[in-house]
């Protein structure tokens, strides 16, 4: 059970995790965009200081375990990405939604399990404002070659009325 008085940055500490620079996007889009007090995490894919962590199909050319820590890597992405829209994961209200996509061999039918690898650890650092509603996708491919990809839709804390922008 998660400490609900404990912050972020100590569960980080206690789960012995840290989070990694937002990684940059690769292609044509913004990482994040705030609309509001929501802010819309882009599709986060399992790097790890820029290099894939895994590459293939997730029951072909990957294993379940590693699918699964492939979307934990993913899940600190996005909790980098929320830090850099939010200043603080402790900012975070609330984390709505998240969809995980899974490279999957034509028979996998597993991508819930793969899944849980993201959920559990966005309930872990983020405690009761990360249980979130979710989506598990088997798809062919991804890009780069990565096993999964995780998008997320996040709340944020009501705020003392200072204008929040997207930053890289």
């Amino acid at each position: 059970m998660t400490d609900t008085t404990e912050g972020t940055a100590q569960r980080l500490t206690r789960l012995g995790l840290s989070l990694p620079d937002p990684p940059p996007a690769l292609f044509t889009f913004e990482p994040f965009v705030h609309s509001g007090d929501m802010v819309y995490a882009s599709g986060q894919i399992a790097t790890r200081d820029g290099q894939l962590v895994a590459t293939g199909r997730v029951g072909a050319e990957v294993d379940l375990a590693t699918g699964r820590e492939a979307a934990r890597v993913c899940a600190l992405n996005v909790l980098a990405q929320l830090r850099a829209a939010a200043g603080s994961l402790d900012n975070i209200d609330r984390l709505v939604k998240i969809t995980v996509f899974v490279a999957s061999a034509d028979d996998f039918t597993q991508q819930s399990q793969v899944a849980n690898g993201a959920s559990e650890l966005f309930i872990d650092v983020l405690g009761p404002a990360g249980r979130h509603a979710r989506s598990a996708v088997g798809v062919a491919a991804l890009p780069l070659g990565t096993p999964v990809e995780i998008e997320a839709t996040a709340i944020l804390r009501p705020t003392t009325g200072e204008a929040r922008s997207v930053a890289r």
